[in-house]
């Protein structure tokens, strides 16, 4: 299909007629339009970077998508399944469910996975139905799915509607060999949904082969990345966890200022947040978790800073080739705020010399005052 290698792709970062059509109101989604628009602007947030995971039944598409969700822990991630948008069926249907084609286009109510993608994009959370594969229909509750830093869409048919595929940042193909694929979907079939063997190569002769080979194998030529062996392929993985983290750096604010530095979020940071912005959290929790998180600033500052190399003897006899600051350093401290960051300063920078600036303003004039000792009120 003229695929390219993952790294090149990285660095550029007709169908049959199917009984059960169903049509759906697209007017919900023009009259939420302003209301996307309102939570895009009081979010103030960046658009989560979207995934694409497309590929046959059984290729091993969890697999990749749980494998990307593990490698980005440090980043909020969320999985949307196409299964999730199974219609219901009908009574007809239901009586008549072993001719039901679930893997046609027209299986999926498209119009509300694109709803609640929209709003996923615009920082919104969603509920993701809740399909029960034995009643074959919707169930209570749905998902609650919050706003999120990655988005993941998977399912078979998740490139073929032009709508979708242009919501994605990165379209993944995870191509598997059918003989591969046909031995997991028996194994799953038997084992985990209790079905005979006949009645799954029935189905997948029938449905799943003549459904793959007019629908989802021609989306293909719309992947950016093509992983063979799926889950198997854990370096293009790697790869693609790279790219994704290299966007997601891009910070903004980082596009309009180069010299501002931004520090990677981890759930050990993101934790002290959720502590100090908690109402109930008690003052001396407060001041605990704040000084923690102002020491990893002034560290991460520190780690900016010029430093030439510096051999060492050690206890041992060796010779270690480390670094050391190329000048002496000392610290200026803004009145009032800054005085915050001066115990983490002198933590990290035994001895260290720190002055005050205050700045105050008397009608349209700014006077500065400076002191290297004391406190200027």
């Amino acid at each position: 299909m003229g695929s390219k290698s993952v790294e090149e792709l990285l660095e550029n970062s007709v169908g049959v007629h199917f009984s059960g059509l169903h049509v759906d109101d697209i007017e919900l989604r023009n009259s939420e339009q302003q209301l996307l628009a309102t939570a895009e602007t009081e979010n103030d947030c960046r658009e989560p970077f979207v995934i694409g995971v497309a590929g046959g039944a059984a290729a091993g598409k969890t697999a990749v998508c749980d494998m990307i969700i593990e490698k980005l822990h440090d980043q909020r991630v969320v999985l949307v399944n196409q299964e999730s948008f199974y219609y219901d069926l009908t009574e007809e249907e239901l009586n008549h469910v072993h001719e039901y084609n679930f893997d046609h286009p027209d299986a999926f109510d498209t119009e509300n996975l694109l709803c609640c993608m929209e709003k996923l994009r615009h920082g919104l959370a969603v509920d993701v139905p809740n399909y029960d594969f034995k009643s074959h229909k919707r169930k209570l509750p749905a998902r609650k799915v919050n706003r999120s830093d990655v988005i993941i869409l998977e399912g078979i048919l998740v490139f073929h509607d032009p709508r979708v595929r242009e919501m994605m940042n990165m379209k993944i193909f995870v191509d598997t060999d059918a003989d591969v694929r046909l031995a997991r979907r028996i194994r799953r079939d038997t084992e985990e949904k209790g079905r005979d063997l006949k009645t799954v190569l029935d189905q997948y002769s029938k449905f799943v082969k003549p459904a793959f080979d007019d629908f989802i194998l021609p989306t293909k030529k719309y992947a950016d990345i093509i992983i063979p062996r799926g889950g198997d392929n854990h370096v293009a993985i790697d790869l693609i966890v790279e790219h994704i983290r290299t966007k997601l750096g891009q910070h903004n604010l980082c596009k309009i200022y180069p010299n501002l530095s931004v520090i990677q979020s981890t759930f050990q940071i993101r934790g002290m947040h959720t502590l100090i912005r908690d109402a109930k959290t008690t003052t001396h929790d407060f001041i605990f978790y704040s000084d923690r998180l102002i020491r990893l600033v002034v560290e991460h500052g520190l780690g900016h800073l010029p430093f030439k190399e510096k051999q060492v003897i050690t206890p041992t006899g060796s010779v270690y080739t480390g670094v050391e600051f190329c000048k002496r350093l000392c610290g200026i401290s803004i009145i009032r705020s800054g005085e915050s960051m001066e115990n983490a300063l002198r933590a990290c920078c035994k001895g260290i010399k720190i002055g005050k600036i205050l700045i105050h303003r008397e009608g349209d004039n700014v006077n500065l005052s400076q002191s290297t000792k004391g406190h200027c009120r």
